[in-house]
């Protein structure tokens, strides 16, 4: 995997400290709570090096093959589905243990940001398609043709971050957004596009190429 570094998105720095102060106030309470206090110093730290591993934001060299479609975010893909009438959909589960930070699938224009609200089912099942999400629509270069990519809430996330709008640049492979902790992220085809993936198989934003172009509408 193409990585040169590794950093923290900066939104999980709030998180690491809150488990660095629940640590230093088990320390400070050591004499008081005694053998408590150990426990409450595992808590924080346990805490801040689980945030801290779930905000990393590896570094990844953009992809340079136009004719591909690639994966907006890590994870598995839970479904290849025709949900809608212009084309197939693919969607892919983010477990807790994978990277939250997402990626432009295609590169052209942003036309559309467009925030929905929902529900918060398991992202891993089928309910999901209905939950809180922000959709962002991209014009791809060359072709008259928008893919749609989307950012899913879960049970667990309540926070989507969204960082392009409308008349931004879409570079393929930049990150665009965050999902914090569980979630689900979609790309929606259009019929000049077909998937290259299959439920199960893993993948990684920006790396894995999930679909490709047969067609110059």
């Amino acid at each position: 995997m193409p990585t040169q570094f590794m950093k923290i998105a900066h939104q999980g720095w709030a998180f690491i400290l809150l488990g660095g102060a629940v640590a230093a106030a088990g320390a400070l309470g050591l004499r008081a709570w005694g053998a408590a206090s150990y426990g409450i110093i595992g808590v924080g730290v346990f805490f801040s090096a689980f945030c801290g591993y779930f905000f990393r934001d590896p570094a990844r060299e953009l992809p340079q093959d136009f004719s591909k479609i690639y994966s907006p975010g890590d994870g598995t893909v839970l479904s290849v589905s025709q949900e809608e009438a212009q084309g197939p959909t693919v969607r892919i589960f983010l477990s807790i243990f994978d990277v939250h930070i997402q990626r432009l699938p295609s590169a052209g224009e942003v036309t559309k940001v467009e925030y929905k609200p929902g529900s918060f089912a398991a992202a891993m099942k089928d309910e999901a398609k209905g939950n809180e999400r922000s959709i962002v629509d991209i014009k791809v270069d060359g072709r008259n043709a928008v893919i749609s990519v989307e950012q899913i809430a879960g049970l667990i996330a309540r926070r989507i971050r969204t960082w392009v709008r409308e008349g931004d640049r879409a570079v393929m492979g930049e990150r665009y957004g965050l999902i914090q902790f569980g979630s689900q992220a979609a790309v929606h085809f259009p019929k000049c596009a077909r998937p290259s993936v299959k439920p199960g198989d893993k993948v990684i934003g920006g790396v894995t190429p999930i679909g490709e172009w047969i067609a110059a509408e």
